[in-house]
């Protein structure tokens, strides 16, 4: 598992029990995918298809600095799917996981668009080319 992003828990981020409210994790985690697999099949019309079992572990509190980490599980023909893992950057626990979100590349009508990647590539490879 790769860990992308960092995420400072803020006074915003809170819900009335003074811990991280799941919507907000969730909303940073759907962006955290949006964006890794944007880069991976090379299509800013890439959206979220489908979240598994969401398993919120533990919670996090405010001043406490998480971290998203990513990890591809398949390509499929027009599809990205991915695992996640939140976790607390200083103690490692883990504060959420998802076992599969499934990410699709669409054309410019909003159909699934096939996107020919088979592996993970990485932005400096492509620019070597």
């Amino acid at each position: 598992m790769n860990f992308h992003t960092r995420k400072w828990i803020k006074p915003e981020d809170l819900n009335p029990n003074e811990t991280l409210f799941g919507g907000r994790l969730l909303e940073w985690i759907d962006e955290e995918a949006a964006l890794y697999s944007i880069i991976q099949i090379e299509n800013p019309r890439t959206v979220t298809k489908f979240m598994s079992e969401i398993n919120f572990r533990s919670s996090a509190k405010k001043g406490d600095i998480i971290e998203i980490g990513l990890e591809v599980i398949n390509f499929g023909r027009t599809s990205l799917t991915l695992a996640c893992e939140v976790r607390n950057k200083m103690t490692h626990e883990v504060i959420v996981s998802i076992d599969k979100i499934i990410m699709v590349s669409l054309d410019e009508a909003g159909n699934p668009l096939p996107h020919g990647k088979m592996e993970i590539e990485f932005v400096k490879d492509r620019l070597a080319k």
